[in-house]
């Protein structure tokens, strides 16, 4: 209860106030109009938005109270909602969020709608779906967190998802988005090696989670984060990637190595000035690509800071960040 305070406290206090940098964690990025809309992981996803992806305002959140479906469905659910997607289709924005006990896999990923980004918009109104999958204990070797949305190009819809257990899941879903499609069709599409037996209360070593799938130069790029998130000075977050001429894989490394056998090709890690990236999506604006993540900042206590930087390509088509800050 305490915590919930605190965290209400802090959104009364930063909303309409313009920031140049801003503390999120899973971020996420959109366009609407003539401004960019960020979420990200929190107390019932925090929004917020820039004209320019450099100075940024504080819009509030997503959900002002818990789904009922949430608490009915989780019973050791601990308030916040994880490692957003954002995507418009369908003349709407589809918003999925994940629920989880965090080191379990009993987890869901939800979907809520809005034909708007602009609180302003009379029609500004989040409407949530309830559940799209859920991952049980005991059942499910996978982890239901971090969704995002591709198409092939035949325009179906994907999602992939996961996080550690037995690697990161690929699913059709139906049209409107909301749905598993049938038959169901699932599909591993990165793993790594893992030394331990799966245990409802630890997820154990295999540290893969976070997939971004993103179409580029007649490929499907697979991001992904390696290693370890959310132990402050201690993470060891990094981005990899792998790539594949049909959505469902199999992806593939530089060096040739399948991302299901532990293949990866590094995109970023810490350095200098941070002490680990990870948690990454792409994104093409205005005819150029950019990569967003997090990262621990070095220089301020390893607190998790939002990370915006330009994709180039080299001559073999593999996707190039700069690593300094």
């Amino acid at each position: 209860m305490k915590q919930k305070l605190i965290i209400l406290i802090a959104l009364i206090l930063f909303s309409g106030k313009v920031f140049s940098q801003i503390f999120v964690h899973d971020p996420v990025l959109t366009q609407h109009n003539d401004n960019y809309y960020l979420f990200s992981t929190g107390l019932g996803i925090t929004i917020w938005s820039s004209p320019d992806m450099k100075n940024w305002t504080r819009d509030g959140r997503v959900f002002q109270e818990t789904p009922q479906w949430v608490t009915e469905t989780l019973d050791d659910f601990a308030g916040h909602m994880w490692a957003p997607d954002i995507i418009f289709h369908n003349n709407q924005y589809y918003l999925y969020y994940s629920v989880s006990a965090f080191g379990k896999n009993t987890s869901c990923i939800g979907v809520a709608t809005n034909r708007t980004l602009d609180p302003e918009d009379p029609d500004y109104k989040w409407v949530d779906h309830g559940k799209v999958v859920q991952s049980v204990p005991g059942r499910d070797e996978w982890n239901a967190i971090d969704p995002a949305i591709a198409f092939d190009d035949e325009g179906q819809p994907w999602m992939s998802f996961g996080s550690f257990w037995n690697g990161l899941k690929l699913v059709k879903l139906n049209d409107d988005l909301k749905t598993i499609a049938q038959p169901e069709e699932w599909h591993t599409i990165a793993k790594r090696p893992r030394s331990i037996e799966i245990d409802e209360s630890e997820a154990g070593d295999g540290a893969i989670e976070a997939p971004f799938i993103f179409k580029k130069n007649g490929y499907y790029y697979l991001f992904v984060s390696f290693d370890y998130c959310c132990r402050g000075a201690e993470s060891t977050y990094k981005i990899m990637v792998g790539r594949a001429k049909n959505i469902e894989g199999p992806y593939i490394d530089k060096e040739g190595k399948s991302m299901l056998t532990g293949g990866g090709s590094l995109v970023l890690k810490g350095n200098d000035d941070w002490y680990a990236i990870g948690h990454n999506a792409a994104y093409t604006f205005d005819g150029k690509d950019y990569l967003v993540c997090h990262g621990y900042d070095r220089h301020d206590n390893a607190r998790q800071k939002l990370i915006i930087r330009k994709i180039s390509w080299d001559k073999n088509d593999w996707p190039v960040v700069d690593q300094t800050k």
